[in-house]
């Protein structure tokens, strides 16, 4: 008998028509190239897709090695053998789905800071830490000096590190750390605007990532999206980057608010009430309650005009300088 399991893991998004979301932190410029890639994609969409080649290309484009996933979510997935009864230790505070993952596995599930040199104490052998950089929901980045400590801790003890890049395109001039035991999860998602192409990558432990993962995972439409990013190199991500910190910038100035990423998090009392009010102004934000935050808010950055559309909705709400 197989019963379901109850999770609290809630993904956020817009869950109604015709609502200015700011509830999915994504890129909001979209690629020149989509409708060619939409083409492309319908002719792909007769025959099985076998992504080898292009796996192969993009690892010389990113300069490393890359198993292609259909997302960071397959990858976590696709961790679970791995995990086992052992000791997975999980920030506070944090993206949800490591802990689903985790406890769908059997896996012993230990709760820590959200600071690497705390968390580094909670090392031990062969256990698992999940690290989310920067974080979700709060857009903090941690340099690679910053993250030693917790390298330090997971290769003395034969340990492993996930951490989490998802974001990491949207922080100005971000390095990202090295490590034998470093598993490094990345997704094309959130930087090209396009979070129902489901196509990621992971940086380290190739082969095992490789005999593990559900072939023809990511389909007709993720193998021509990914032959459209090696194409362009991550030009597009170079034009619309700059547009992004331009407009976090005048967000930070105008709401108080402060994140290395391309989304916030912000204090309003009573999270659930304001997601309402603001809905109702056609606007939708996050409810961090899943996070462990019920009195915020979460929001991305999207263009000009739609920004100041929300920081109108904060300011008649009296919020706007409310830390």
């Amino acid at each position: 008998m197989l019963r379901p399991i109850a999770f609290k893991a809630k993904h956020g998004g817009a869950r109604e028509e015709g609502l200015l979301d700011f509830s999915a932190s994504v890129n909001p410029y979209l690629p020149e190239w989509l409708d060619e890639m939409f083409e492309r994609a319908k002719s792909l969409s007769g025959h099985y897709p076998y992504w080898e080649r292009l796996e192969e290309e993009l690892s010389v484009l990113i300069g490393k090695p890359a198993t292609v996933t259909a997302g960071i979510t397959e990858a976590l997935y696709l961790l679970g053998p791995a995990l086992g009864k052992k000791k997975i230790i999980i920030p506070k505070h944090t993206y949800e789905e490591y802990e689903r993952v985790a406890r769908i596995f059997g896996a012993r599930v230990v709760k820590g800071p959200n600071e690497p040199e705390k968390l580094a104490a909670f090392v031990e052998k062969e256990s698992v830490v999940f690290f989310c950089n920067p974080n979700n929901p709060d857009g903090r980045f941690y340099r690679p000096k910053e993250l030693r400590p917790l390298i330090d801790a997971v290769e003395d003890k034969g340990a492993l590190l996930v951490l989490d890049e998802a974001f990491i395109d949207f922080v100005k001039d971000a390095k990202s750390p090295e490590g034998e035991n470093v598993i490094k999860l990345r997704t094309f998602t959130k930087s090209y605007g396009l979070p129902g192409i489901r196509v990621g990558y992971v940086l380290g432990f190739t082969e095992y990532f490789r005999s593990v993962r559900m072939p023809w995972s990511i389909g007709s439409l993720g193998l021509a999206f990914l032959e459209f990013v090696i194409k362009d190199g991550f030009e597009h991500l170079r034009k619309t980057m700059p547009l992004i910190w331009r407009e976090k910038e005048r967000l930070e100035r105008a709401l108080n608010v402060k994140s290395d990423a391309n989304f916030f998090i912000k204090d309003v009392g009573d999270a659930k009430e304001t997601v309402e009010t603001l809905k109702r102004r056609g606007i939708l934000v996050r409810d961090c309650t899943s996070f462990g935050l019920p009195r915020h808010v979460r929001f991305g950055v999207r263009k000009p005009e739609e920004n100041e559309k929300l920081i109108e909705a904060f300011r008649k709400l009296g919020l706007s300088q409310r830390f």
